[in-house]
């Protein structure tokens, strides 16, 4: 175990000169060091095959470094922890499982549900604003509902990290910016540092305090956020938001149109 607290601030995760060598290809992850301080929300953002999907298993324990070490609160990670959850692109939902049964499935795999179990997921629909479909199956719910039913599934444990690796990528546009305000709420409400992976600058540039450019198995370059005086609803229409988008477009190679 190691100290967990960097220049004052908590760190809930810590890569230290993370490296990965995929099997049979030259392409590898190199020498990458991160720290994402307890309650905060980052974004890895890069290009496809940059290596960011696989910066996140190997930060959330799913594979192991070939070199280096990746912390949460101080310890060694070698597995995934009950501490952290996974929201992926792919809801994939139990079709013959009702809404509530889907989100209370991490802890029937472990142990008997309780009431306290029960009520805490009627919360977490309540607040992702589908408690009315709990007793639906998945297939009769929409690409977004689906999202939000993989998002309570992923904090029923109540776990201090979370794990995002695009999940609203295959969304339309005007749900894709309703989920992220319903994650900037959640983050704020429940204090769970957030790990963010995609290839969409607006959504890192609006979601995260801090973002990690990816390429060519690398962090590029590093960006913090401005600081936000418009409320989360309508930041995205200020002109502070375009240039600061305009900005990360550079960092990624993107001439702005």
């Amino acid at each position: 175990m190691t100290t967990w607290i960097r220049g004052g601030h908590i760190m809930e995760l810590e890569l230290q000169k993370v490296s990965y060598q995929y099997k049979d290809k030259n392409f590898a992850l190199k020498g990458i060091d991160w720290q994402l301080p307890t309650g905060e929300i980052h974004c890895w953002l890069g290009r496809s095959g940059s290596g960011k999907s696989t910066l996140l298993e190997l930060a959330a324990g799913l594979k192991n470094p070939t070199k280096g070490k990746v912390y949460h609160q101080g310890h060694i990670v070698t597995k995934p922890s009950n501490k952290i959850g996974f929201v992926f692109q792919e809801a994939t939902l139990l079709n013959w499982k009702t809404v509530l049964d889907n989100v209370l499935l991490p802890i029937q795999l472990q142990r008997e549900i309780t009431t306290e179990d029960i009520n805490y997921a009627e919360v977490l629909l309540e607040i992702l604003q589908i408690s009315e479909f709990a007793e639906r199956i998945p297939s009769t719910l929409s690409g977004g509902q689906k999202s939000r039913v993989a998002i309570a599934r992923a904090l029923i444990k109540k776990p201090t990290l979370l794990f995002l690796d695009e999940p609203f990528a295959a969304l339309d546009i005007i749900t894709r910016e309703e989920l992220q305000n319903e994650l900037l709420r959640l983050n704020k409400r429940e204090k769970i540092a957030m790990l963010f992976v995609t290839h969409d600058v607006t959504e890192a540039a609006f979601l995260a305090d801090q973002i990690g450019v990816i390429s060519q198995g690398e962090i590029s370059s590093q960006k913090k956020s401005p600081s936000w005086e418009e409320t989360e609803i309508n930041r995205r229409d200020t002109q502070k938001f375009r240039e600061y988008c305009i900005n990360i477009r550079h960092l990624l190679g993107v001439e702005h149109e």
